[in-house]
């Protein structure tokens, strides 16, 4: 299921487009905004797949938007669902994957559909084919993003855990937080970084903390209460 956000000024036009996805059924609409203001602050509560965003709004339009998120190293597909067509070039020039006129035709939409998961799963592709340089036996190595299970820091280095084994990093964990945003891990503590897809229990300890449980790992990460909030938001609790 690709993850929705619906952006149009207009409830009834949400409102139709939520009900030609649910007709459609291959998308999940995680959340609506009716600007662009409150669109960032969803994207930020709710990672996506794919933004069907109109353009004529007020304040910022969604040409603004859209070139915005282009900034961002994996952004969502973008498919604009307006009443004019006279936008089109200037939509393909901040990278939309389709341009919808209103009113939208199933058949139509479905195509759009089709050509956002061609987007997203070579999107998904080229994210797991990003590699991390490790030490292990005084032997440098390169790792797959899509292997780690999580970072734990020590001092100004830092530890790579994958499946298979343990691996020393020259680059401390700030900097690896940095490398690892947009590849689905969230910092939950000042000396952790976890995959949250591999995240398997949340267990509730004294003080307001968790502990996490990670598929293939023994040993357990604590989450810090300063970040029990967004790690919540996170995994969807």
């Amino acid at each position: 299921m690709l993850k929705t956000i619906i952006v149009d000024d207009e409830a009834p036009a949400r409102s139709e487009l939520r009900f030609l996805l649910d007709e459609i059924g291959q998308t999940e609409v995680v959340a609506e905004a009716s600007n662009v203001r409150e669109a960032i602050e969803k994207l930020k509560e709710h990672p996506c797949d794919v933004v069907f965003l109109d353009i004529n709004m007020p304040e910022a339009t969604g040409l603004q938007l859209a070139e915005a998120l282009q900034k961002l190293k994996f952004p969502p597909a973008v498919v604009f669902v307006t009443a004019y067509s006279e936008h089109a070039l200037d939509a393909f020039k901040v990278k939309a994957v389709d341009y919808l006129v209103k009113p939208v035709e199933v058949e139509r939409l479905s195509q759009a559909i089709a050509r956002v998961r061609e987007q997203v799963s070579l999107q998904a592709k080229a994210q797991r084919s990003e590699r991390i340089p490790v030490e292990k036996g005084g032997k440098k190595i390169l790792i797959g993003i899509d292997q780690i299970r999580f970072v734990m820091a020590r001092d100004d280095y830092a530890y790579l855990q994958t499946d298979e084994d343990r691996y020393f990093s020259t680059v401390s964990l700030a900097q690896l937080g940095k490398r690892l945003d947009g590849h689905g891990f969230c910092r939950v503590h000042r000396g952790y970084l976890v995959n949250l897809s591999l995240v398997k229990e949340v267990e509730s300890v004294s003080g307001g903390t968790l502990l996490l449980t990670l598929d293939g790992v023994e040993e357990k990460i604590p989450v810090s209460r300063r970040r029990v909030s967004s790690l919540k938001k996170a995994l969807g609790l």
